[in-house]
């Protein structure tokens, strides 16, 4: 997905998502939080044809038609606050299963665990 994001995709800002982030597997899933105490930091892009990314997206999470309910995730639009402080509408695949079991991820930060 890293290569269509380079294809179809314009890096915008570091982000963060009110959310509380836990260690799926080898990935991780946000779940959304009341506390603004649990921040989440991503990526924002910019989809150049989201007509044509979103479907491989959405694939490629397993979520949306065709995939076995309960799914793993699903795609909502959120706010999510650039590093400048601005909050923006941002696509964002939320974990949408028990996460009572789960191990999370204090500082929201699953590339520094």
């Amino acid at each position: 997905m890293h290569q269509q994001l380079i294809a179809h995709a314009r890096f915008v800002s570091m982000a963060r998502y009110q959310a509380r982030l836990y260690q799926l597997s080898y990935y991780p899933g946000a779940v959304p939080s009341a506390s603004a105490a649990d921040q989440v930091v991503g990526e924002l892009y910019q989809l150049l044809q989201p007509e044509l990314l979103l479907p491989q997206l959405d694939q490629y999470e397993e979520c949306g038609e065709g995939f076995a309910k309960p799914q793993e995730y699903r795609r909502e639009l959120q706010q999510v606050t650039l590093e400048n402080g601005t909050s923006v509408s941002a696509w964002v695949y939320i974990y949408n299963r028990d996460t009572s079991a789960l191990q999370q991820i204090q500082n929201g930060d699953f590339l520094n665990v």
